[in-house]
């Protein structure tokens, strides 16, 4: 069997990015790139998502981060290199 190498990313997403239905967005993004991790509403009105999966799936869960959903206004995504953690089997969403 044939492991595939996973990455980890910490994203930070500003803009109108909360109100919006960007969490949710997130969450299927994820699914469609077979990306873990999790996605949560900061305080100062940004989302924070951790997330692990191949270099190519986590390519395009990046681009889909950066477009954002119908009503959002995405102003900048901060990609920050994290440490694969290994304990998620699926993405969801931190209230």
């Amino acid at each position: 069997m044939v492991r595939t190498m996973k990455i980890a990313r910490k994203y930070f997403v500003s803009g109108m990015v909360q109100g919006v239905g960007f969490r949710f967005f997130v969450q299927r993004s994820a699914a469609k790139h077979q990306v873990v991790g999790y996605v949560r509403n900061l305080a100062d009105g940004r989302v924070e998502a951790y997330a692990e999966g191949s270099p190519e799936s986590m390519k395009g869960f990046h681009e889909d981060l950066l477009a954002g959903p119908k009503f959002s206004v995405v102003d900048e995504v901060e990609e920050i290199v994290a440490e694969t953690q290994g304990e998620f089997s699926s993405f969801h969403i931190e209230r």
